[in-house]
């Protein structure tokens, strides 16, 4: 049985959008396919597969990509669109900022996909409510972001940690990405 099941990966939603497609569409649809990509890198897999370290000189996991997302997630749209106080850690309670990654000793693909899925709901609920222009800071420096430039670095930030959960995948058990 599998620990974690892809969601919508049927059909790649951006090849079936508009000419026209509004700039909104366009981010959230591209976003949005990146975060099914998590999923679907991740699907089939045992927690001791999720868990594991196939790549020595890395010492990630999928389950360490999965909380550095769900905590990235939390930190964009929470802690700077939101513009409110940092809302706390998900995962580490120490001073250790790779702690998601490297923290995965008791870590499960349900129950860290279900943290990932809550921070994913609410990082939608925050971006749908406000418009493109809305302007967050970040906590601590005060750095004005706009939820146009959150959602532009969400994407890449999707985009990148996927490629290593494309190396990781390959190495735990042949399969490879799209």
């Amino acid at each position: 049985m599998s620990a974690v099941t892809p969601g919508d990966a049927g059909s790649d939603r951006r090849f079936a959008l508009p000419p026209g497609a509004d700039e909104r569409t366009l981010l959230d649809t591209f976003l949005d396919f990146q975060r099914d990509a998590l999923v679907r890198k991740c699907a089939d897999l045992s927690d001791e597969q999720l868990r594991s370290r196939p790549v020595p000189s890395t010492g990630l996991s999928l389950l360490g990509l999965v909380r550095h997302l769900a905590t990235v997630e939390r930190w964009y749209f929470q802690g700077v669109v939101a513009d409110a106080p940092w809302p706390g850690d998900l995962f580490d309670l120490t001073d250790d900022f790779d702690a998601p990654f490297h923290d995965v000793a008791e870590a499960t693909g349900p129950g860290t996909f279900a943290i990932w899925r809550d921070q994913v709901a609410t990082s939608r609920r925050i971006a749908a409510a406000l418009p493109l222009d809305a302007v967050g800071r970040t906590p601590g420096t005060g750095a004005e972001r706009s939820l146009r430039w959150v959602l532009l670095h969400m994407i890449d930030e999707y985009a990148r940690h996927l490629g290593q959960a494309d190396i990781l995948r390959e190495a735990v058990d042949g399969r490879t990405g799209e």
